[in-house]
């Protein structure tokens, strides 16, 4: 009965500061224009539904800031140590962030990491990328020449394409000849790798 009156009798946690909201909102608006594609999330947009008394020369200086900040925290991947460091120096540093506004941008890039690098790593593809691949070796039981009947013939098949798109499927057939000759140029190619890698 006690433990229940006690309960009762504590003040609820207390709200977050009333600029955290507007600026939750603001990285989410930064993460949707730059990250996920939105073209029609403006900075005058943003101002006049998050910052409505702002200046629009104090608020392009609040957004630059937390684009900023966000950009450098997505580009470099910060875990959670990280994050916590390079928050804090930004505390610390004069013309930097408030410790409401650190909070802020941690919990949002607690919740949004992972997203926003699957974009990072989609808008860094230039083309299609191999999605899939199977390959099975036959035997030949058809042929125009006889000589080449049970001869065996490796098939490949590989599913290429973009996230979002229907993808596009090659099939390749390679007799022995041509498998020995794909494989000495793929040692060819890993050689050059390697001495590429060594060099620097």
């Amino acid at each position: 009965m006690a433990a229940a009156e006690q309960q009762q009798q504590q003040p609820p946690p207390p709200p977050p500061p009333e600029g955290c909201r507007p600026l939750s909102a603001l990285l989410g608006g930064i993460a949707q224009a730059a990250y996920y594609g939105k073209a029609g999330i403006t900075e005058e947009l943003l101002r006049r539904q998050l910052y409505p008394e702002a200046a629009p020369e104090e608020f392009r200086a609040l957004r630059a800031k937390m684009g900023g900040l966000l950009q450098s925290i997505a580009s470099a991947d910060m875990d959670l140590n990280q994050l916590e460091a390079f928050l804090t120096a930004q505390t610390k540093k004069q013309g930097g962030i408030t410790s409401d506004q650190a909070a802020v941008i941690a919990k949002f890039w607690k919740n949004h990491r992972i997203k926003i690098r699957e974009s990072l790593i989609n808008q860094s593809r230039w083309d299609n990328v191999l999605k899939n691949m199977n390959w099975r070796v036959d035997l030949k039981s058809q042929s125009r020449h006889i000589d080449q009947i049970n001869t065996p013939v490796a098939i490949v098949e590989m599913e290429l394409g973009k996230n979002g798109q229907e993808s596009e499927f090659l099939c390749l057939e390679f007799d022995e000849a041509k498998v020995n000759q794909m494989l000495k140029k793929l040692s060819e190619i890993e050689e050059s790798m390697t001495s590429l890698t060594q060099a620097t």
